[in-house]
Parts: C-alpha cells; sequence; structure tokens
C-alpha cells in the first residue's frame, strides 16, 4: 500500500502543475532561476557596507581606547594625589605642604572648573574649595576607593575616603575639562562622546545629525574608574540613493525580468494560441478557419499553425461536400431500391391474387390468400421502411400492424367472420424487427383462421418491465389448446413459429386456457 501512494504522488504532483497556465509556469521558471542571483547581488551589497562598517568600527576603536587611557590617566592621577594629601592631613590637619601639592596638581585645572576639596569629620573644608556639586559618599576602606557620579550637561565627581573615615576628599570636573582631556591626539572623522554611570550619561562632545537615514556605530570602554564607562558613537557610511539603489536593483531586476518573461509568452504565444483554440473550437464544418481574427503579434510559428488549421478546414470542407453529396447519391439509390422491391412485392401480390381467381378449388384459392398475406406482411414492412428512410428513426410498430391487419382481413375468405382487434403502443422497431413480427402475426392468425374461419383476434403491443423491448400478444378462442390446434401447429405453423420467435432472439410463451401467444421483442424507443 506504501509503494502504491508513493509511486501516486508524483503523477498527482504533475497532474496538478500540467493545470497551472503557461504564463505562469514561464514566471515562476523565470522566477527560481533568477532569484538566487538578485539574492547574491543584494547580500554581495550588503556586505561591502558592513565591511565599510567595519573599517569605521576598527578605527573608532583605536580612537575610543586612546580617549579612553587618557581620561583614565588624568583622573586616576589626580584622585591619587588627592588620596596622598587626604591622608597627610588626616594626621595632621595643619600640613600645609600636603594642601599646597593638591593645590598645585589641580592648578592647572581650576581655570577651566575643576575643584577639589578635603573636609574633617565634621565637614569642613581644611584644603581646597567646596564643590559646586554635592559628592556622593566613599566608603572607607585602606586603598581608598573611588566613588564617581555624574550630573547629566554639568560634570564628574570623584570621592573618596580614609580608612578611618574621619577625612574626605572629592574632586568636581566640569565636562569641558574631560572633554579636552578625552580629545584623541589624531581623528579626522566627526564623533560623540558621551561617559555613562548608572544610566546617567555625561555628554563631553556632541554630534548633531545631518539627515534621518544616517547610521552610527557605537562603541563602550571602560576607563578603569569606578564603573565609568566612555561611549563614542561615530557616522558610518550612510544610506544614500546609490546604496539604496544598488540593494533594491537586483530585486527589482528579477522581478522585471520574469514580468517581462511572462508578458512576452503569454501576449506573443499564449494568448495567440487561445484565440487559435477558441476559432478551432467554433469551427462547424463546411466553414473556414480564418487566423486573421488575432489582433496580438503572434510568433511565426503560431501564424503557420493558423494558415495550417486554415489549409485543413479547406480540405475539410471538401471532403464535407464530397461526403454529403455522396450521401445524397446513396440516399436516392436507397429509395430507389426499397421502391422497387416494395412495387415488385405488390406485383407479386397482385399476380397471386390473379391466380386465385382463377383457382379452379377452394384449397387452390385458400393457398394463394395464404401465400399473399405473406407476400403484403413482407410489402407492409418495406412500404413503412421507406417512408421513414429519411429519419430513419425505426418503423412505427402501430402503423406496421394497423396495415398488416387490415390486408389480413381483406385476403381471409368470404364466408370467415374475422375480426381484428389492435391495442398497439406507439413503439419505434428497426427493419429486422419489424419483419419477424410481421410474418409472426401473420402466421399466428392464419393458424386461428384455419382452426376457426369465423374468430376473434386481439394484438397489442405494451411496456416490458426492460425499456429496451416492448410486449407482443396476440390471443384468440381459436387458439385455445384443442386437437385440431395441435396438429395443426405440429405439422404445418409450428416450425415457422418457432423460427421466427428465434430470430426476434426471445421465448414465445402460449397459454392453452386463453388462447394466446406472448413474445418479448427488441425496440428503438418511443414515437
Amino acid at each position: 500500500m506504501t509503494e502504491f501512494a508513493g509511486d501516486t504522488t508524483p503523477a498527482r504532483t504533475g497532474r496538478k502543475i500540467d493545470r497551472v497556465p503557461t504564463g505562469a509556469k514561464v514566471f515562476l521558471i523565470l522566477s527560481a532561476a533568477l532569484l538566487p542571483l538578485a539574492i547574491i547581488a543584494f547580500f554581495a551589497t550588503l556586505r561591502t557596507a558592513e565591511l565599510a562598517d567595519e573599517a569605521t568600527r576598527a578605527q573608532m576603536r583605536v580612537t575610543t581606547t586612546e580617549s579612553a587611557r587618557k581620561l583614565a590617566i588624568e583622573l586616576i592621577g589626580d584622585m591619587t594625589a588627592l588620596r596622598v594629601s587626604l591622608n597627610a592631613l588626616e594626621l595632621d590637619a595643619g600640613d600645609a605642604p600636603s594642601c599646597a601639592r593638591a593645590q598645585g596638581v589641580f592648578a592647572p585645572q581650576l581655570t577651566a572648573g575643576t575643584r577639589f576639596a578635603i573636609t574633617d569629620a565634621r565637614g569642613r573644608v581644611i584644603c581646597g574649595a567646596p564643590l559646586p556639586v554635592a559628592a556622593s559618599a566613599a566608603p572607607p576602606s585602606l586603598d581608598g576607593p573611588v566613588t564617581a557620579r555624574i550630573y547629566p550637561g554639568r560634570g564628574l565627581t570623584l570621592s573618596t575616603t580614609s580608612s578611618s573615615g574621619r577625612t574626605r576628599a572629592a574632586a568636581y570636573f566640569p565636562a569641558a575639562v574631560l572633554e579636552a582631556v578625552s580629545a584623541p591626539s589624531a581623528y579626522a572623522q566627526a564623533y560623540e562622546s558621551e561617559l555613562v554611570l548608572d544610566r546617567r550619561t555625561l555628554t563631553l562632545q556632541q554630534l548633531p545629525r545631518q539627515n534621518p537615514l544616517e547610521r552610527r556605530t557605537a562603541l563602550s570602554m571602560p576607563i578603569g574608574v569606578d564603573d565609568i564607562a566612555l561611549v563614542t558613537r561615530t557616522p558610518t557610511a550612510p544610506i544614500t540613493s546609490p546604496v539604496l539603489i544598488a540593494l533594491v536593483l537586483p530585486i527589482v531586476m528579477w522581478a522585471a525580468a520574469a514580468g517581462i518573461g511572462w508578458f512576452v509568452v503569454d501576449r506573443l504565444l499564449i494568448r495567440s494560441l487561445r484565440q487559435l483554440r477558441s476559432r478551432v473550437a467554433l469551427f462547424v464544418p463546411g466553414e473556414e478557419i480564418d487566423p486573421g481574427v488575432m489582433h496580438a503579434l503572434p510568433a511565426q510559428e503560431i501564424r503557420e499553425l493558423g494558415e495550417t488549421f486554415r489549409a485543413i478546414s479547406r480540405t475539410v470542407a471538401e471532403h464535407e461536400a464530397g461526403l454529403a453529396e455522396g450521401l445524397v447519391r446513396q440516399t436516392r439509390l436507397t429509395r430507389e431500391v426499397h421502391h422497387r422491391v416494395k412495387n415488385n412485392l405488390q406485383v407479386i401480390s397482385s399476380l397471386i391474387n390473379f391466380h386465385a381467381r382463377a383457382a379452379r378449388s377452394r384449397e387452390a384459392a385458400d393457398a394463394y390468400a395464404s401465400i399473399q398475406r405473406r407476400v403484403d406482411a413482407l410489402a407492409v414492412v418495406h412500404r413503412n421502411h421507406f417512408a421513414e428512410i429519411e429519419e430513419n428513426r425505426g418503423l412505427q410498430l402501430r402503423s406496421v400492424i394497423g396495415e398488416l391487419a387490415a390486408n389480413i382481413r381483406a385476403t381471409a375468405p368470404e364466408e370467415a367472420q374475422l375480426s381484428i382487434a389492435l391495442d398497439i403502443a406507439p413503439f419505434l422497431a428497426n427493419q429486422d424487427i419489424a419483419i419477424a413480427i410481421a410474418f409472426l402475426i401473420t402466421e399466428i392468425v392464419e393458424l386461428a383462421i384455419t382452426v376457426n374461419a369465423t374468430t376473434q383476434v386481439r394484438i397489442s403491443v405494451s411496456s416490458d418491465p426492460s425499456e429496451q423491448r416492448a410486449l407482443l400478444r396476440i390471443n384468440s378462442p381459436s387458439l385455445v389448446d384443442s386437437d385440431a390446434m395441435r396438429t395443426l401447429v405440429q405439422e404445418r405453423y409450428g416450425r415457422v413459429i418457432e423460427g421466427l420467435s428465434r430470430q426476434l432472439r426471445s421465448k414465445l410463451h402460449y397459454d392453452p386456457l386463453v388462447g394466446a401467444y406472448e413474445i418479448s421483442v427488441a425496440i428503438t424507443g418511443r414515437d
């Protein structure tokens, strides 16, 4: 079962693909063929931009490292000198040389706004000057850790505490001083930098955006003082019109190539083939296909195909005309043959009638009449077949049996008082079936006349359970089982009746109590 399912899956997929229009197939094929090239070109352009960004980041890393090192050297050096003075003043608050050394370290930056202050346990300044901002308190430690605090838009404070915790030192560095200290020695490209600590930022150098599509790369590096990090940003290669075009152009070219391929195939090939197909589908025998109705510009091969269809339709029209002429001749010949057969049968019937009148004995006259009834039965079928030959739907059993009954009554013996009642449904039958039915009715009616010349016969054709068959029934009091009846059937009529039933390919049923013969016959339809 698994193998069967696996075998049918490709076939089912193939049938689905076959139902896809040719234009769509061309579009999908071109898309599958060109899309990888467009993706490669897109990522190649993107990689070129990334390489430019990586070069910018490498240069920016050098600059950031230099700026962070300068800041670390400056701030750590200042705080080291301040810690030395703090330890000396803790031992002797009146140690003027230690305070002077601290002032000498900060002297170059005092004009730019840098301040420092060493305070005792009561908060009195014993060296330096009060800071313009409050400094964070540093925990006491033998190593003298430095605690930093950023004031956005103003500056940075660094504070430390002696190991005993009685004296403290703090320094304030304005943003301008830090910007000057962190400036790299040589960097031509514009950048911006800022110090970041606990979600607070201090902008050292600001760089306004030039356009909304400007891209920037950022690099963060710790300076080694508390958790302060130096963040620098520099513009990368901007997304300009050439870059956008280089990124979008491969995709546009892929879509355009697939669309143009579909358009060309659909307009120059598929549309023309559809028009030609509709013309061929509307072709009527006798007409000529005109491929000139295609308004598009089809390919030369399609125009040649249209001309081929035109030549074929012209040939077909000529053959149709020849066949129609031959059919007319054949119909005329058939009508003539049936007409001659009908006339010959009528001539034979007249000759038999003529000889019957000249017969010298009753037996001879009855024999002639019997032969004439059979010839008339065959003539009736040919006459009706001749009348229906144009339509060729089949012979009407009602008219055939009606005319046959009239001929039987006309040729019956003069002393016979024959009465025939008909109940015929409007069924149709072919010529072979109609001839067998006519002979069978003639034989059974003549059997009834022979048994009793004064008799009544009822002939009916009714529906059968099968739609392609009908039920023929002939009953008469003369056909009731009797010695004379059995003798005539055995010696004269039985063999003929049995042969006719075999010709009708059905079993003939006989009911001896009511005197009825019944047989199922094939029909071609209803009238």
